[in-house]
């Protein structure tokens, strides 16, 4: 079943931020401490930050939607937006999560179709992301996909040091109609 695209805007913020709030904590609430992690949700999720992306010209979010059952999103960075590299022939997947109950179902696979499109469409050489390194399931889905790691940089849970591998998908041989 194919998944229908929005491209979030202000009106969307309360359930952008229910849905991004959500899929964080089942994806990583059990591997982390207790107090690092709702500090860290607390911050990265709350209302008036992520309505701050929002309204960045160089920030675009989407829901993913199954006929009309909203089951992840994905956000986009580019210029100065990016969290590392900046670039202007490089487009940041920062975000993409399908909430736990729709798992299993490809919809990872149209998502990472969509962002490539959308890649391509805006003239970007190539396509750039960090995943934890101890989420192996996320390594796998974008080695598959061709995303070859390049670097590592920190990422903060809180107070806790983790490593984020980084990750590089070259765009120059896609074709979108």
């Amino acid at each position: 079943m194919q998944c229908n695209f929005h491209k979030c805007e202000i009106a969307d913020l309360d359930l952008l931020v229910a849905i991004s709030r959500k899929t964080f904590v089942d994806a990583f609430e059990s591997d982390n401490n207790p107090i690092d992690f709702k500090a860290y949700i607390d911050a990265a999720f709350d209302r008036e930050n992520i309505k701050k992306q929002l309204n960045n010209p160089n920030s675009y979010f989407y829901f993913v939607f199954r006929e009309s059952q909203l089951v992840g999103y994905f956000k986009l960075n580019v210029a100065e937006a990016q969290t590392d590299i900046k670039v202007l022939e490089s487009i940041e997947l920062e975000r993409i999560y399908v909430l736990k109950d729709f798992q299993g179902n490809q919809i990872g696979k149209q998502m990472l179709q969509k962002t490539i499109e959308i890649a391509v469409k805006a003239d970007k050489r190539f396509m750039w992301l960090g995943v934890w390194e101890n989420n192996t399931n996320a390594i796998r889905f974008y080695q598959k996909y061709n995303f070859i790691k390049f670097d590592t940089h920190p990422y903060y849970i809180g107070s806790d040091k983790q490593t984020d591998w980084l990750m590089r998908l070259d765009l120059t041989n896609f074709v979108v109609n």
